[in-house]
């Protein structure tokens, strides 16, 4: 698999609270994550990126996964540390006070992709024919749609769009969910903050994603839309596929 990293500030936010990246262990074994920032004082990207860069590090030590649940057992305990690690400097820092990030994280071996996360960071699987998320938001419109409070349009424009019910390093023990599933060759993987799918909706996500050949160009053009709809938040994804060319920014 192949994918691109992208992430903008956004017309509005004085900087970037989001972080990615693409990862590879020494057996060129592939890990894509994404964390969205939050709270403190500015330490919203703080959190994110000792998300990242720990995550990096421990997936760069790592060896050989042969099967779905060494992958799972891995994410669960570095997740785990990673969490501790961010809690810890929060604890130490007054001015980080409170905070913490979002977290979707993939792996891709064979014809499996396990993913974990926490927060409201998504991950969709899409082919040519459908679209389908793989992630349920841990925010409060979920949970109140998820009770049939609200309509899934009703969340759309709730008040309380973005408050989100998880965080990574908010608190000392934290609740990832973590799953196996097959992926199919022709399917791409979207990785996205919520400044991305809050302005783009699934069916123009599956649109412009389809009608590129190019991920680096659909990446782009799902910024850029984000972006001239007000760009209020950061905006950031990863776009992973089997099949593709790639020229701009390209990772392998």
């Amino acid at each position: 698999m192949r994918g691109t990293f992208l992430t903008d500030r956004g017309r509005v936010r004085s900087h970037n609270e989001d972080a990615g990246g693409i990862y590879y262990n020494s057996s060129n074994q592939l890990l894509a994550v994404i964390a969205d920032g939050m709270g403190g004082h500015l330490a919203g990207d703080v959190a994110s990126k000792m998300a990242i860069a720990l995550i990096d590090e421990k997936w760069k030590s790592t060896k050989k996964f042969d099967k779905p649940n060494e992958i799972e057992e891995w994410l669960l305990n570095t997740i785990q540390e990673i969490n501790e690690s961010i809690y810890q400097h929060a604890q130490s820092n007054k001015e980080c006070e409170g905070m913490g990030t979002t977290l979707v994280v993939v792996v891709h071996i064979d014809e499996f992709l396990t993913i974990a996360h926490i927060g409201d960071s998504r991950c969709y699987l899409l082919n040519q024919d459908k679209q389908r998320q793989v992630t349920e938001d841990h925010s409060l419109v979920n949970a109140l749609v998820q009770s049939g409070q609200i309509t899934r349009d009703d969340a759309k424009h709730h008040p309380r769009k973005n408050v989100v019910l998880r965080a990574l390093g908010s608190e000392l023990q934290v609740d990832a969910d973590i799953k196996t599933i097959l992926i199919d060759e022709s399917e791409k993987v979207l990785l996205a903050t919520d400044g991305l799918t809050d302005k783009v909706f699934d069916e123009e996500l599956f649109e412009i994603i389809n009608k590129h050949e190019d991920i680096n160009l659909a990446g782009k053009e799902l910024v850029d839309l984000a972006n001239d709809r007000g760009g209020e938040d950061n905006i950031s994804l990863i776009l992973l596929s089997n099949h593709t060319s790639l020229k701009e920014g390209e990772n392998e």
